[in-house]
């Protein structure tokens, strides 16, 4: 079976966005759209050659065929050893950590996160670097160029691994070994939680239920919180992979997990009602009668984290991407700590964290991680929340009730107007960007316009500058009003548009989310008109 070279023409469209190559299942079944974009890689990030490769994926459909063709291709362009998750699984935190244990010279991760799978739903792969972090922009830059110009791709032909079987074996001269997805990713969890605490917290009576929603997070979260910390059977729910997640749409949030919320509205509604998503990097945090908003959960971890053993030594900085509230900018100004604002994009926190300035960071997409792996980790997140839980012998609700009382509550919301034509989108905003001088000092109800313009970032590590990061409408402290295009879609354009209010009035503490953010809507319409431009009648999802 020997090394092949083969003839293939480059696609113009394999520009990574956000978060990697994301497109329909039938874009990467073409042939060689795969192997033209594994083979740019491997050309341009030479610190491979003679390394450690991970790779693993979230288990959607067409996940095993891509591996295969992703060993065979690693053991064709000089990859000294490739380890893969068993049956090709591995969740993005637990692929992040992996790369670190290892010192591997990067990883495959082969998922859309929480977009649908199956036949007719998404695929997507993604390059991690050393150190377990997303490619920054510079590198995805030039392997998109490479991609414009592939002529051909090396790979070992024949290859066939056995993705479920536990060992090592050989492709030429690359070793191969299919490892536990867990192991190691447990081990990681336990130094950094009180697993004796939160088991006591089980055996008196706590109660979880966690939704794998049918996705990767399925055999992290039956491994740790049943077999190691003793959660009743039942505590994990859609616990098995599946290549079509179920049939579901594996986004934690209140649309495709309203199931979570009427569970955590109920009389018997467990203590803490917690989901992660396709690749489990996402979650959604709940408490009886009360859903925690990303920023929200960010900001109440921040306020606790110290008090958990990986991080009794303090917290070095805390961080949020741009549209994400800023609860956690009022923690950490009462904690003296350094507080950044980044785009969003989990990239843009590396840096930050490799530099030992952040411990814990997060963004609105719900998505939550600190300084233990160079990704969000839904779990993770999930572990932190029992972990405070069983601390402070406090429930949800009192929880964050506390932390209002203390720094204030942000409301907040986010409003998707997915496959948007990117013409109508593309207009949307730059109808909108034109207009931000104009809007400084405009009196709009009880708020004047203190601040409008579009986000740019330079990065205080390495001093690299990311520009048109969204259009920000800000009403000083009071509020803001958020409008950014996504970069995770598959088909069309996403518009993105979040609200966000701030009040710290003890009588002002308990609105509904809706009544709060009624007369920020009513603005945000006005002056942004996105109903009536895109010609819908609202947006696709609010959460």
């Amino acid at each position: 079976m020997p090394v092949r070279v083969l003839p293939t023409q480059p696609y113009p469209d394999q520009k990574s966005g956000t978060a990697g190559l994301r497109k329909k299942v039938t874009v990467f079944q073409q042939p060689h759209y795969l192997e033209n974009f594994l083979q740019a890689i491997f050309d341009v990030e030479t610190a491979l050659h003679g390394r450690t490769l991970i790779i693993g994926g979230d288990g959607r459909y067409h996940n095993r065929v891509a591996i295969q063709t992703a060993v065979a291709m690693a053991a064709g362009n000089g990859i000294a050893k490739v380890i893969v998750g068993q049956g090709g699984i591995l969740s993005t935190p637990a692929a992040s950590n992996l790369i670190r244990v290892h010192d591997a010279a990067g990883g495959l991760l082969l998922t859309a996160s929480h977009n649908p799978a199956g036949p007719d739903g998404d695929f997507g792969i993604k390059f991690n670097i050393a150190g377990g972090g997303q490619a920054p922009e510079a590198l995805t830059g030039r392997i998109f160029e490479a991609s414009k110009t592939l002529g051909r791709y090396r790979i070992f032909e024949g290859a066939n691994v056995d993705l479920d079987r536990l060992g090592t074996r050989m492709l030429g001269d690359t070793v191969i070994e299919v490892i536990d997805s867990v192991d190691d990713y447990a081990r990681l969890q336990q130094t950094l939680f009180d697993f004796d605490l939160i088991r006591d917290w089980f055996t008196r009576g706590g109660r979880i239920c966690f939704d794998a929603m049918h996705a990767v997070t399925g055999p992290y979260a039956r491994r740790i919180l049943i077999e190691q910390l003793g959660a009743p059977e039942g505590s994990v729910i859609n616990a098995i992979p599946l290549e079509d997640f179920g049939g579901g749409h594996p986004d934690p949030n209140l649309i495709y997990a309203k199931h979570l919320l009427d569970l955590a509205m109920s009389p018997d509604a467990p203590d803490l009602i917690a989901a992660s998503d396709g690749d489990g990097d996402r979650n959604m945090i709940l408490g009886r009668g009360l859903f925690i908003s990303p920023g929200d959960s960010l900001a109440m971890l921040a306020a606790h984290l110290d008090r958990l053993p990986g991080y009794k030594s303090g917290l070095k900085g805390l961080a949020r991407s741009m549209p994400t509230c800023r609860a956690v900018d009022v923690v950490a100004k009462a904690r003296g700590l350094e507080c950044h604002e980044t785009p969003t994009g989990w990239k843009f926190f590396a840096n930050l964290l490799d530099a030992n300035r952040l411990t814990l960071c997060g963004e609105e997409s719900f998505g939550t991680s600190s300084s233990h792996a160079r990704e969000k980790d839904g779990l993770w997140a999930v572990l932190a929340w029992a972990n405070v839980l069983a601390v402070t012998g406090k429930s949800v609700q009192q929880i964050a009730s506390e932390h209002w009382a203390q720094y204030g509550r942000h409301y907040y919301v986010r409003h998707d107007y997915d496959e948007l034509p990117t013409a109508t989108a593309n207009g949307i905003v730059d109808r909108l960007r034109k207009a931000l001088p104009s809007l400084v000092g405009g009196r709009h109800g009880d708020w004047t316009v203190s601040q409008a313009d579009e986000f740019s970032y330079t990065d205080p590590v390495d001093g690299s500058v990311a520009t048109a990061q969204g259009l920000r409408i800000v009403f000083g402290d009071a509020a803001r009003i958020i409008l950014r295009l996504s970069g995770t879609g598959t088909e069309g354009a996403t518009i993105r548009l979040y609200l966000e209010r701030y009040e710290r009035a003890a009588d002002r503490l308990g609105w509904t989310t809706t009544d709060a953010l009624a007369p920020l809507a009513a603005i945000a319409d006005k002056l942004i008109r996105i109903n009536e431009l895109s010609g819908r009648e609202g947006p696709s999802v609010v959460t």
